[in-house]
């Protein structure tokens, strides 16, 4: 990997300063871009981009699926009774019975989702069982069941995946509801 060679080759004395006992004192315990990018043999001559400004992330920044309010009810956790507001992402582990209006569910094999959901995308590979309103995107995995009273913009449904109860896809107002028994 080319970023070894500066982390574990030779340091060069003036690389480092340690820090003085006097805070006020100019270049205390700082490192300037210009000597730590030239110190290093085979290091490119420009200044370290993320390292001199504090405003800048030193790693690259997740895509924008991952950023946001993310919460995630873990195995052999039960949530009952509550509403689920400014959630980006649920992620069902356990038992929830809720209310909630979100960005994305992400219910795991061995979890459940009792309640009313509205979500942009819903990926189940555990239960659902109540009213889910999928604005985009509803994936149903083999090992995934969902009953109860369902719209969505889009469906796929893995072989061996079940969906039952009173189904409607949205924005599709040419097409009847259909009612699905299991």
């Amino acid at each position: 990997m080319a970023l070894q060679a500066p982390f574990f080759g030779k340091r060069e004395t003036d690389v480092f300063n340690p820090r003085h006992p006097n805070p006020s004192s100019p270049g205390a315990g700082t490192v300037t871009s210009s000597s730590a990018a030239t110190s290093a043999p085979g290091a490119s001559t420009k200044p370290a981009p993320a390292a001199s400004s504090p405003s800048t992330p030193a790693t690259p920044t997740a895509p924008p699926k991952e950023s946001g309010s993310k919460l995630t009810v873990g195995p052999n956790i039960k949530l009952k009774g509550v509403e689920i507001t400014d959630c980006d992402t649920l992620v069902v582990e356990g038992l929830v019975e809720a209310t909630m209006d979100s960005r994305v569910i992400q219910i795991a094999e061995h979890g459940a989702f009792k309640g009313s959901a509205e979500i942009d995308i819903a990926e189940i590979h555990g239960a659902f069982d109540g009213e889910l309103t999928v604005r985009e995107k509803l994936v149903i995995y083999a090992t995934g069941k969902v009953s109860g009273k369902i719209r969505y913009g889009r469906v796929v449904i893995e072989e061996g995946g079940q969906l039952a109860g009173e189904i409607q896809a949205s924005g599709l107002q040419s097409r009847p509801a259909i009612s699905v028994a299991a």
